[in-house]
């Protein structure tokens, strides 16, 4: 989607990042001036910091930092968390926020995903209102980095049978265990980790800091994948933190599950940025690109293939400006986020595979930004539940039959 007042030039084959006008449905003429306004600023930064550096950043494997620190600098980081120096924006405002990220590069996506849509939604939802003044002011700037360990080793889609424990002894916690692809776990200052009570044997989370005795974390490299941020392999060895640290919300899996919802409905947001990119290039490079004495869109089947990503790009639009419609109402279940998510992220990819295909050989090279959004979108397509866990949580819903074991 693009903005009212949006350039529609001719894109240079190195500027080719530009969004075009993929807004087929008006979606924009429903959006307030707030949401237009962050979505505006969002848009900028996209085209003006992020599109001209980050292939270098994802080749190189290293983390944009300077990009990072505008995030919080602009007030684009918050995902609508009320108050505590949070930005307001609307779910709404917040979904275009984690969409225009993502048709950037989506590992500042994931970036905010982690450090907004986890780590600070975890503190906002199911921390103590001192563990809210101390965190989110300076998280909402980027001052302060968060990460959210849930995922271990030998528990991705079954998260639930999570092995990580907690013992308490008196005022404080002792925790051990192993967490495994965890955004900025090499680099955060606090760390949510979600580990059983040994006593009842429910989930609960604790804020582990930056330094604390017996916490490592290992970068894990030889991504192919958002190359761009850094996940680690955390192992976490007699950890002990104090009763203060630990989130007074979070009795039991269920409220992890209450934050991890919130994320697929970013997720589904995230992956039509990355859709709008790959359909944005496609066009451009279409319109430009000649072969046989003409452009390629003068060519019957060039423009069947750009309608058929157009209609897909459409349809993840619907969606998303609905999952802020009832995001907003209260009215957003788990099964809505899961169908989104899967929909959304299965899509993205077929766009993006079909733009690729568009620029021919150019498409595998990171000037033309689709072979990153290629790469990226299957890191998205896994994480925060795979399309295969999704379905059955929606299946489970539609049939009143659960397929997991």
């Amino acid at each position: 989607m693009t903005a009212p007042g949006q350039s529609h030039n001719p894109l240079q084959y190195r500027n080719i990042g530009r969004s075009l006008n993929t807004d087929y449905f008006r979606i924009a003429d429903q959006l307030t001036p707030d949401e237009l306004a962050i979505w505006r600023r969002a848009r900028d930064f996209v085209d003006d910091e992020v599109l001209p550096v980050i292939g270098d950043y994802w080749e190189k494997a290293e983390l944009p930092w300077p990009l990072l620190h505008r995030l919080g600098e602009l007030a684009l980081v918050g995902d609508g968390i009320e108050g505590y120096g949070c930005p307001p924006m609307s779910p709404v405002a917040a979904g275009l926020v984690h969409m225009e990220l993502n048709r950037g590069d989506g590992s500042i996506g994931t970036f905010v995903g982690v450090q907004a849509g986890l780590a600070m939604q975890s503190i906002a939802m199911l921390g103590s209102p001192e563990q809210k003044q101390r965190w989110l002011p300076d998280m909402a700037k980027v001052t302060t980095l968060g990460a959210f360990a849930l995922t271990e080793p030998k528990h991705g889609s079954d998260a639930v049978a999570l092995e990580t424990t907690a013992t308490r002894d008196g005022a404080t916690w002792t925790i051990n265990g192993e967490k495994k692809w965890i955004g900025n776990g090499t680099v955060g200052d606090v760390i949510v980790v979600w580990a059983r009570d040994t006593a009842d044997g429910q989930v609960k989370g604790f804020l582990v800091e930056k330094g604390t005795a017996g916490y490592r974390a290992d970068r894990i490299d030889g991504k192919g994948s958002l190359r761009s941020i850094w996940q680690g392999h955390l192992r976490l060895t007699d950890v002990r933190v104090d009763e203060s640290n630990r989130l007074p919300g979070a009795r039991s899996f269920k409220d992890t599950a209450r934050v991890l919802a919130g994320t697929r409905n970013a997720v589904a947001w995230g992956a039509l940025g990355h859709a709008v990119a790959a359909y944005d290039i496609a066009l451009a490079y279409c319109q430009q690109r000649e072969q046989f004495d003409k452009t390629l869109v003068n060519f019957q089947i060039v423009q069947s293939r750009l309608v058929k990503m157009l209609a897909e790009v459409c349809s993840m639009q619907l969606i998303c400006r609905q999952l802020g419609r009832l995001q907003n109402d209260g009215a957003l279940t788990d099964t809505i986020a899961a169908i989104a998510k899967m929909n959304n992220t299965s899509k993205a990819r077929q766009v993006i595979a079909e733009a690729r295909d568009l620029l021919g050989g150019n498409g595998i090279l990171l000037d033309y930004h689709v072979i990153r959004h290629m790469a990226d979108i299957e890191a998205i397509h896994t994480y925060e539940g795979t399309e295969t866990i999704q379905t059955l949580i929606v299946g489970r819903d539609i049939t009143g039959v659960s397929a997991f074991v």
